[in-house]
């Protein structure tokens, strides 16, 4: 008997735990693109923040799912209230994109986000999609094709500043007590 009440009580707990996590990752996105952010002098007004290197962090300590919401529901929430709420739908999906496939790749071959070469690997893979996103988006919005090209040389800087911060802090986050005993 009490095996099946324990059994009933633990998924649940679970799930409520992975709220939880997922939240308090989407949360440390919203805060790392708000508070730390440098407005980029050319292209269409694209920002350097800290909120790349968090939803790298997320993806590839807690894998694919948490990171696309972590990056989804961080950076579009920062867009929302940001003064960026055209950008909010293209944000969303991309974050959503990057952090899904940095998860699945940091996360992949039995790995759970522990191989430093998948790590570079699955961030550097994500970062044409992101690109790519952003580009087409703003190409859709401007109706042109061309003037989005600018802000391609900030998306990159942007994300390479995030896997330089991202990859020593899943290093020493992995040796942390919780991710051994945990992950």
């Amino acid at each position: 008997m009490q095996n099946i009440q324990s059994q009933s009580y633990t998924k649940p707990r679970t799930k409520t735990f992975d709220l939880v996590i997922t939240s308090i990752l989407a949360a440390l996105v919203f805060v790392a693109t708000m508070f730390i952010n440098i407005k980029l002098p050319f292209g269409q007004g694209g920002l350097i923040h800290l909120g790349t290197s968090m939803l790298l962090i997320a993806s590839i300590l807690f894998g694919p799912k948490k990171g696309a919401l972590a990056g989804a529901i961080g950076m579009g929430l920062f867009d929302m209230v940001g003064g960026w709420l055209i950008w909010a739908p293209i944000t969303i999906i991309s974050r959503a994109l990057q952090g899904a496939i940095v998860g699945k790749i940091a996360w992949s071959k039995g790995h759970r986000g522990d191989n430093i070469g998948l790590n570079i690997l699955a961030a550097v893979v994500s970062m044409p999609v992101m690109i790519a996103v952003y580009y087409i988006g703003q190409a859709i919005m401007l109706n042109n094709w061309i003037s989005p090209m600018l802000s391609i040389p900030g998306d990159i800087i942007q994300n390479v500043v995030g896997l330089i911060i991202a990859i020593p802090v899943c290093i020493v986050m992995k040796k942390t007590p919780y991710f051994k005993k945990n992950f």
